[in-house]
């Protein structure tokens, strides 16, 4: 029988701790001998959701995000989880080039890199509340460039 594990984290919503952030949930994920290529990929989606958190959900003060991964079987699963504004529309915010902070030159791309570089992802807000961003990537699992 497959065992999970588990592994949660809280930090400052600091843009100096973006790197640890990556970092952590990358060493985390080792233990499933993902490639170069997995691994950017997973920094690269939990990179953007903590921009998200810090930049939009908590329009850059000084909060906490709780970072929460579970490993079963070949599965990195990943939640990124902000008490902030919450968002209104989650489906309008997920559309390509739709951002809320055009003045700080926001590309309005997060959601859209963290579809591309995860196999699921999952967004969960509620205004006043917070948002929860869930994302899977199964390890080992060749991307079909054809699909």
């Amino acid at each position: 029988m497959e065992q999970k594990n588990e592994m949660s984290i809280t930090f400052d919503s600091r843009s100096s701790n973006e790197g640890f952030a990556r970092v952590a949930v990358a060493a985390f994920c080792t233990q499933l001998n993902p490639t170069m290529e997995e691994v950017a990929d997973i920094k690269t989606a939990i990179s953007e959701a903590i921009t998200n958190s810090i930049i939009h959900g908590y329009n850059s003060q000084i909060k906490k995000i709780q970072i929460d991964c579970c490993i079963e079987g070949k599965d990195l699963w990943v939640s990124v989880i902000d008490t902030g504004c919450g968002i209104p529309d989650v489906k309008k915010a997920m559309e390509p080039l739709y951002t809320t902070r055009p003045e700080l030159d926001r590309s309005g791309m997060g959601f859209a890199f963290m579809e591309a570089f995860m196999d699921e992802l999952c967004v969960e807000s509620e205004v006043g509340k917070g948002t929860t961003v869930r994302m899977k990537k199964t390890i080992g699992t060749p991307k079909n460039l054809f699909a």
